[in-house]
């Protein structure tokens, strides 16, 4: 690890301990006024200074973050050679009136206009009337042309959840069906002092071989031969659509999946990993204990938090026993971390459980294939139907090289 890191994280990590001192002292009810660590003692005091704390841990959180991307990217490029990573004018009368006048004779009409009616009474002379005779039916937009409207070209898309867990984890390639890596499954270290003559204590490695098997994630999308070439919007909302639902799935997958081929193996069900229950405590208590099973048992720097939206919603909404919010005024967007570590907020994870990890450098997704795409009229009977297939699948496997480097939080 490089000085900066080590700097960075150790100023990140003293902050988190005195934030967690500050709620440890408030206890359960989050009753600031039994905050004594904090110069002033009354309960606006403490929370101006857990703010100022916050907007430290944002800063040091993401300084430190950028430190982890490049150490890890120098770590794994080291490790793998070659990776790479009215009023208009218009007939005032009303509809019906029109209607009535359009359906009558010449008679009728001449009868009823005004010079006529003015003759009856002896008058010589008077107004002239003009008798508007339809020869044919009346040509409306029901019965002629209808008015031709034009498409604004916006496509109003179906609402998907954005993908967030991939971004967590480094991407590397292999050009294998699996991964497989040595993992240090015994070490013990019997280093210790021995006087002149004295015998030297025995210590014990053993290395086991993990596999981690690429894996296939697939779709494919049917279109008539006259839809690709009468629209051209078509083509370009099927080459968004078709990568962007694979990725979903993946997305998903690197969390949840269940290992049984053809699923990846994700996070959740991966052995070795840390949990660490809810219970009494509040739930940035029990997130705290989660990073620090990690960087205790772990032996690792966790580097980001994934959590459902509702249960961020529940600690962003915290509020001390006066009833003022911990995590920032309903005036300000508020900062989405907690502990100083960003917060990914994502239903992919099931609510009521978090997920937190060193990503960074104990879990790789390594690429045998990217997203490709493919376009064939070999599928059924396509050929003579005009229809084409477009496919898109990608191939990758997920490894965690350090199951102890994630902890769940489980209650929230």
């Amino acid at each position: 690890m490089f000085p900066a890191l080590k700097e960075a994280e150790g100023k990140l990590a003293a902050k988190q301990a005195e934030l967690k001192g500050i709620f440890d002292e408030a206890g359960p009810e989050l009753d600031m006024s039994k905050v004594k660590s904090v110069a002033g003692g009354d309960r606006q005091a403490v929370l101006e200074h857990i703010r100022a704390l916050n907007a430290e841990l944002d800063e040091l959180g993401a300084k430190a973050g950028e430190l982890r991307e490049i150490q890890a990217a120098a770590d794994r490029a080291a490790r793998i050679p070659g990776q790479r990573e009215s009023g208009d004018g218009s007939d005032t009368k009303g509809a019906g009136d029109k209607h009535e006048r359009e359906l009558k004779s010449i008679g009728e009409l001449f009868t009823a206009s005004d010079a006529f009616k003015l003759k009856q009474r002896g008058q010589t002379s008077g107004p002239v009337s003009s008798v508007d005779v339809e020869l044919k039916t009346l040509m409306t937009t029901s019965a002629g042309w209808a008015p031709e409207v034009t498409r604004t070209g916006r496509i109003a898309e179906y609402a998907y959840r954005p993908v967030q867990i991939l971004d967590l984890i480094p991407q590397t390639t292999t050009g294998q069906a699996a991964v497989q890596y040595m993992e240090e499954t015994t070490s013990m270290n019997a280093a210790a002092e021995v006087a002149e003559g004295g015998t030297y204590a025995e210590s014990a490695l053993a290395l086991t071989e993990m596999t981690s098997n690429v894996r296939k994630i697939a779709t494919f999308l049917p279109v008539t031969d006259e839809q690709l070439e009468d629209e051209p919007q078509a083509r370009g909302l099927i080459n968004n659509r078709l990568p962007l639902f694979v990725r979903l799935r993946l997305d998903g997958q690197v969390v949840n999946g269940n290992g049984t081929a053809p699923n990846l193996r994700g996070f959740l069900n991966v052995v070795g990993i840390q949990t660490q229950a809810k219970a009494t405590d509040t739930a940035p208590d029990a997130v705290y204990k989660a990073l620090t099973k990690i960087r205790v048992t772990g032996r690792a720097t966790p580097g980001s938090v994934i959590m459902h939206p509702t249960d961020w919603q529940g600690i962003r909404l915290l509020k001390d026993s006066t009833g003022q919010y911990i995590w920032g005024s309903p005036t300000e967007a508020g900062p989405e971390r907690i502990w100083g570590l960003p917060v990914a907020q994502s239903d992919v994870i099931a609510q009521g459980t978090a997920l937190a990890g060193d990503f960074a450098t104990h879990t790789e997704l390594a690429m045998r294939r990217g997203i490709d795409v493919q376009v064939s009229n070999s599928h059924g009977t396509f050929f003579v139907e005009g229809k084409q297939a477009i496919r898109a699948d990608v191939r990758c496997a997920l490894v965690v090289y350090r199951p102890a480097a994630l902890c769940t939080v489980t209650g929230l």
